[in-house]
């Protein structure tokens, strides 16, 4: 495979006052469920951190004539390099190549960091020698004086087929030895960082002679990442979108701790203290939600806010299904709701607004989870399964799935295939 990497310029020698300014979100919320008790914020629901903006620029026909006149010297194009790229972070030689029409690229300038006076110019990576990205980011807006401080470049590089490993990240053929990161065929941002984690997650537990922690494609992103993986391969960097997952409704950032936290606990991520808090929480949401149902829309109520006029007599929970209707409206009308923290109302109330929705994909969820649910023997001998077409006997033979939910997954595994596989287990 390959991949590259842009530019990093001084801070100093660009002209901000030519470029589109990009503030960052006013609202910075944490990863962490467990911000507050870490001491990192003392009241509110969001992070405050030092906010530096980033700002756009754009490319243009003199830009992308400096680098079709010196195709030939990149390695991308001149042969050195042949491995498959990402198809979603092409290079600007890709994009200039691939993409003739189009008259500019956008480039993201982005600091490196508070105390750095690097830039990181997003958008325009690139392997053409040093001198020629100069020549090239000076005709841009905002660019004409840049000082690079480190050129952009392309690596080529092998990674492991991921199909030799299993959903905990254990190599197949060597047990004990975990592989996570850009050798399984990923790119190295946020997919490398998660599977580090379930990896180091499950070499741990392993050292114990406890299970492996698995997480299913119903109730993480991580799950879907490494069962793409492990299930189907790849033949090019694979990238993490929330349009792969089938159940991305119950996969909402802000419920992460209600889906995951007994699995961490059980693996023993987490301390008593984090499960009090755990537990405040899912007691605090259960008050927030009866309160809501309990509470009815009175006359004075719709006099005071329009929107609730039509729901008179309703509960707030009933009234919550109105787009016109959000919880902000209901905080002005019952103190007791205004004394819940902002994250678990917002919570509540996308729970309220998608009620049917969730309904509709927990059935499909539990379906799924019925096929999950039905392991297959590690040592199942797939040779002596009468009815198993050629191929599906191949496939099932090199995943070496663990349930028959992960064989329907594979390519090349038809419906018949499952239902043999699926009377075989049963028998």
């Amino acid at each position: 495979l390959k991949t590259g990497t842009p530019a990093r310029v001084l801070r100093s020698s660009l002209d901000f006052s030519a470029m589109e300014e990009q503030p960052g979100d006013s609202e910075v919320l944490p990863f962490s469920f467990g911000y507050k008790a870490a001491g990192c914020l003392d009241a509110g629901p969001a992070l405050r951190r030092p906010d530096v903006a980033c700002h756009i620029t754009y490319t243009n026909e003199k830009t992308h004539e400096i680098i079709r006149k010196n195709m030939h010297r990149s390695p991308l194009y001149g042969g050195a390099i042949k491995g498959i790229g990402p198809r979603y972070c092409p290079s600007i030689e890709d994009k200039v190549v691939r993409f003739p029409d189009r008259i500019r690229h956008q480039i993201f300038v982005e600091p490196e960091g508070l105390n750095s006076e690097e830039m990181y110019l997003n958008g325009i990576s690139s392997s053409l020698p040093e001198e020629v990205q100069e020549e090239f980011l000076r005709t841009v807006p905002g660019l004409e004086n840049v000082h690079i401080v480190r050129p952009g470049y392309a690596v080529e590089y092998d990674y492991l087929e991921p199909t030799q490993l299993t959903l905990s990240l254990m190599t197949k053929k060597i047990p004990g030895l975990f592989v996570a990161g850009q050798t399984n065929g990923t790119s190295g941002y946020e997919e490398a960082a998660g599977q580090g984690l379930l990896a180091g997650i499950n070499a741990a537990l392993r050292l114990k002679n406890r299970e492996p922690l698995i997480l299913s494609r119903a109730e993480a992103y991580i799950g879907v990442l490494i069962d793409d993986l492990t299930t189907l391969g790849t033949k090019e960097p694979y990238r993490m979108f929330t349009s792969r997952a089938e159940h991305r409704l119950r996969l909402r950032h802000d419920t992460a701790d209600l889906r995951l936290f007994e699995k961490g606990r059980a693996a023993g991520l987490f301390d008593a203290a984090a499960g009090e808090r755990f537990a405040e929480k899912t007691r605090q949401l259960e008050e927030i939600r009866e309160l809501l149902r309990n509470r009815k829309v009175h006359t004075a109520d719709a006099v005071q806010s329009e929107p609730f006029r039509p729901h008179i007599g309703e509960s707030f929970h009933t009234a919550l299904k109105d787009p016109s209707v959000s919880m902000e409206s209901c905080l002005g009308l019952d103190a007791s709701l205004a004394e819940k923290p902002r994250e678990w109302l917002r919570l509540v109330e996308l729970d309220i607004q998608y009620e049917g929705y969730i309904k509709r994909q927990d059935q499909v969820v539990e379906r799924f989870n019925k096929m999950e649910h039905i392991r297959i023997p590690a040592d199942l001998n797939y040779d002596r399964i009468e009815g198993l077409s050629k191929e599906a006997r191949e496939k099932l033979k090199t995943i070496l799935p663990l349930s028959v939910g992960q064989a329907s997954r594979i390519s090349g595994v038809r419906p018949s295939d499952v239902a043999v596989l699926m009377m075989h287990v049963r028998a």
